[in-house]
């Protein structure tokens, strides 16, 4: 199995490394109208902000 990673990865400049589902949905969001885009990120940076708030009052 081929993990397809990025050049930044490869050349130390991150640490993060995405797996191929993860990869594959962002090249769908990719492809997307801007519109369409607006409401899966809108969407996505409520999930993480309520993520971090859970994982910070959990502590």
């Amino acid at each position: 199995m081929v993990i397809p990673v990025s050049l930044d990865y490869l050349s130390g400049k991150t640490d993060t490394e995405l797996d191929s589902a993860t990869l594959g949905r962002i090249r769908e969001i990719s492809v997307m109208p801007e519109d369409d885009k607006k409401q899966v990120f809108l969407v996505l940076d409520a999930l993480i902000r309520d993520y971090k708030a859970r994982k910070t009052y959990a502590q």
